[in-house]
């Protein structure tokens, strides 16, 4: 049976990109640094991944065990010598930390072995890009023959889409997800040698489906999450429930809708058939997701290659007036939840003594000049107005 090895044994790493692992056929491979969680895992037989909403079923997940890649790393890196498949759902910032254990991996590869498929399954663009750049860096650390280690894999960008909410008390193992998932897989490194994942489908470049995705799915539940956390709502679907709250979701989600039918030359009904469905999902009552989950660590949700930067700066690139957009990232500046960290280093950068200009890039990340940074640097001043 093939082997696959998935970094981040979670909610998502359980109940989407694991779950469809297994189906494919797979063993699976835990690779994860919270003990508690990876002992919960090593000790199970099996877990039940709920699906909730129209057509929902229970999906059992079994033939599966866990590492430790804190303590046991000699063990995920003789698993990654031996896998078809490498994923991981970590969050964009933690790809840098388990690259080097990847790149050990690589090197422990026979030479004659076929390329392993290394694929990041995480909510940023091109992600697989970033994390073989952080896996070059750790061969060159090593000394290693960068080419050579690294003609031992096909490094492949994804899209992945599926509501996971935060998971009710005592679910244990056991995850709830919506029906609905996409997880899209750019081809075109494969030469028509990719994996049989049947969950999955291949495109011939990602760019569309990644922006598509991340303009829409994230940009619109970042939205509704911010303005939802405005106007005192505690879940995503009393959000949108609210008029004010979804009129801002809709404006928000025009303006994205023009820039990627334009970019993508998108069918523009297909789209907008699209964007409807996506409404429907943050709408549905049977997904206990809340908007301070959704909206948790707003600072990466504000940087630049992030769901409202990356589209409001493209349409003010172009001349554009993104509005909706720079409100919905006024609304984000005021969130302000004591036990997320990113919340409160955010709320120390709008208290000190910086101007609203030099704040507004720091967030951004865009240069001083860049048009998006004036009408962002009002959105800071109309925060801060709030605090005093």
């Amino acid at each position: 049976m093939s082997l696959a090895v998935h970094f981040g044994a979670g909610n998502i790493g359980r109940g989407f990109v694991g779950l469809l692992l297994h189906e494919a056929g797979y063993e699976l491979v835990f690779a994860d640094v919270a003990a508690p969680l990876i002992d919960a895992l090593d000790a199970a037989q099996s877990f039940t991944v709920h699906e909730v909403g129209a057509g929902a079923r229970d999906h059992v997940v079994t033939n599966f065990r866990a590492i430790n890649s804190a303590s046991n790393e000699a063990d995920v890196v003789r698993a990654i010598a031996e896998a078809e498949v490498v994923t991981c759902a970590v969050g964009p910032n933690v790809l840098r930390f388990i690259a080097p254990v990847i790149a050990k991996g690589l090197e422990a590869r026979h030479g004659s072995a076929s390329p392993v498929a290394v694929m990041a399954c995480e909510n940023a663009i091109n992600a697989t890009d970033r994390l073989r750049s952080f896996i070059v860096e750790a061969l060159d650390a090593s000394g290693a023959d960068v080419e050579d280690v690294l003609d031992r894999a096909v490094f492949a960008n994804t899209a992945v889409d599926r509501i996971v909410p935060a998971q009710p008390e005592g679910a244990g193992l056991d995850v709830t997800v919506e029906t609905y998932f996409e997880w899209a897989i750019d081809r075109t490194p494969f030469g028509g040698g990719e994996p049989d994942i049947p969950g999955a489908h291949y495109v011939d470049g990602l760019a569309a489906s990644i922006e598509r995705k991340l303009f829409t799915v994230n940009t619109g539940h970042a939205t509704v999450a911010y303005h939802g956390f405005l106007a005192g709502a505690e879940k995503i679907s009393d959000a949108i429930a609210i008029p004010a709250v979804r009129s801002q979701l809709e404006a928000v989600l025009a303006e994205t809708s023009n820039l990627l039918v334009e970019r993508h030359a998108l069918d523009a009904d297909v789209h907008r058939a699209y964007v409807a469905a996506i409404i429907a999902r943050f709408e549905n009552p049977h997904l206990p997701d809340t908007v301070i989950r959704v909206g948790r660590q707003p600072l990466r949700k504000l940087s630049r290659d992030e769901r409202f930067v990356s589209p409001a700066a493209a349409i003010a690139e172009h001349g554009g007036q993104p509005t909706a957009l720079l409100d919905a990232m006024g609304a984000a500046l005021r969130f302000d939840v004591p036990d997320d960290e990113q919340s409160v280093e955010m709320q120390q950068l709008l208290g000190s003594g910086a101007s609203a200009v030099s704040v507004a890039t720091q967030i951004t990340g865009l240069d001083e000049g860049h048009p998006l940074v004036a009408p962002f640097a009002e959105r800071v001043e109309a925060a801060r107005s709030t605090r005093s």
